[in-house]
């Protein structure tokens, strides 16, 4: 493989964050207290759950509760789900072009597999590396780095795409030309994490240009 497409996986290759919206409104009505999208946003969007869990619920076991809210989203996910718009056509022409397809993702490994296998597409990416089982993870550039030395390639041969800020900061540090996905964030806090551009989904009529980039046709 020459060249690569890095995907994170929550909000990027699936619309997961009302799923998660709602496991945390759950958790926080079982405490009295309500969920704002003001809250989500600044507190859970895109934040690791044992950065953020402190901070929600004080004195209480942050990877108990890790591991209940993720078990609580994957029940709530199913065994379906549909991908993003747009993701499996972006899957078949990288196939047809030997680019590499990965995910670089802060979930923990059980949940990654099950919304993957939940939009039939676990069998597309390879390697699948997961923030926890990296020295550091997101907003850290290290997930990244990592897929790049497992499929061997230079960042300057990928392009990652991110829909949270702490993400889009990894993929921008990390040298890969970063995507930001508007799923939850606009294009400015996007851009103002390190996106080098957004799109909406992937038919976004800007996804063309964006992939030129790999095929050697521009440098912007």
């Amino acid at each position: 493989m020459s060249k690569a497409l890095l995907f994170d996986l929550d909000g990027t290759l699936l619309m997961s964050d009302p799923l998660h919206y709602a496991v945390f409104a759950e958790m926080f009505a079982a405490r009295g207290r309500v969920l704002t999208p003001a809250i989500y946003a600044s507190d859970i969007h895109g934040t690791h759950n044992l950065d953020s869990f402190p901070k929600l619920f004080p004195g209480e076991d942050a990877q108990g509760l890790s591991d209940a809210k993720e078990a609580m989203f994957r029940d709530r996910l199913g065994d379906g789900a549909a991908p993003m718009p747009g993701l499996v056509a972006l899957l078949d022409l990288a196939a047809t072009r030997g680019w590499a397809t990965a995910v670089v993702t802060n979930a923990p490994r059980p949940n990654a597999l099950h919304m993957l296998d939940a939009i039939g597409l676990r069998a597309r990416f390879d390697p699948v590396v997961i923030g926890d089982e990296c020295t550091r993870a997101k907003p850290d550039p290290e997930p990244y780095l990592v897929a790049m030395r497992a499929l061997g390639l230079r960042p300057q041969d990928c392009i990652a795409f991110e829909d949270s800020e702490s993400g889009m900061a990894a993929a921008a540090a990390s040298g890969a030309h970063a995507v930001g996905i508007r799923s939850g964030l606009d294009d400015a806090r996007l851009r103002a994490a390190g996106a080098a551009i957004t799109i909406q989904d992937f038919n976004d009529d800007a996804l063309p240009d964006v992939l030129a980039r790999l095929a050697g046709e521009t440098t912007q």
